[in-house]
């Protein structure tokens, strides 16, 4: 419990960094790209290939393909309710304009909050398998501390990001907390399933909900997160994104 409680409180710590800070779209754009490179080296060698390696290429294969299903049906909903919530706070706007200004296109920022959502969906369901695997490891007091220190870090700038996400498309800051609050209990308690029930389950069984965590994140990077930060921060986000994939690495060989 206190491992979840440590690894999950940087998803608090982060929501409240950015929900209240004003932070430059470039500035937004690069960390949601150095997010991005540490979730590519999550998604690759520590829930991929220990999937394959618990249950084969198979199961990996099929998790995958599932988790990236659902991550986009979860997406295209996010969509609509997001550009729902745009129209209904700018509906009294509208009343005030003429046809012309009607016609405009959508501020840039409703796609901004979008990957908010989308970056708490991504960490929703990497988060879950990967804290039932740090539940497993406690076992082993250095990797378990390894694990922890890796989730903290990876998880402060997502959360960072997602939130200032959200703000920027006029998300309040009960909203803001409340969900990535909500989040770190859940993972919170993934911790505790891990160190619990799950503590001696079989290599085959652990194999699935990792590879269908691989497959949630890999769609969010290819769906969201990686034109998001493209489209705000330009060509510069490359180096953003090798700057994440390095440091996640990093952390996972300690």
């Amino acid at each position: 419990m206190v491992y979840g409680a440590i690894a999950s409180s940087a998803l608090v710590l982060g929501a409240l960094a950015g929900g209240r800070l004003q932070i430059p779209k470039r500035v937004l754009a690069a960390m949601l790209a150095f997010a991005a490179g540490a979730l590519i080296c999550a998604l690759t060698f520590e829930l991929f290939e220990d999937s394959y390696e618990k249950g084969g290429i198979w199961r990996a294969a099929l998790g995958l393909l599932v988790g990236a299903i659902v991550f986009t049906l979860v997406s295209q909903r996010l969509d609509r309710w997001a550009e729902g919530d745009v129209e209904e706070d700018h509906g009294s706007e509208k009343l005030d304009v003429d046809a012309a200004s009607a016609d405009e296109a959508p501020s840039p920022a409703s796609t901004t909050g979008v990957a908010g959502l989308a970056l708490l969906a991504a960490v929703t369901l990497d988060g879950v398998p990967e804290n039932v695997a740090l539940g497993v490891s406690l076992g082993d007091d250095a990797a378990g501390v390894a694990l922890l220190v890796a989730i903290f870090v990876s998880n402060f700038p997502e959360a960072l990001v997602g939130s200032a996400s959200m703000r920027t498309q006029g998300r309040s800051q009960r909203f803001i907390l409340g969900t990535w609050t909500a989040c770190a209990v859940l993972l919170t308690f993934a911790v505790v399933v891990g160190a619990g029930p799950l503590a001696n389950a079989s290599d085959e069984t652990v194999s699935l909900p990792l590879a269908f965590a691989a497959g949630a994140v890999l769609a969010s990077l290819a769906d969201t997160l990686m034109p998001e930060a493209y489209e705000q921060g330009g060509p510069a986000v490359a180096l953003s994104t090798a700057a994440g994939f390095v440091l996640s690495y990093f952390l996972a060989t300690l």
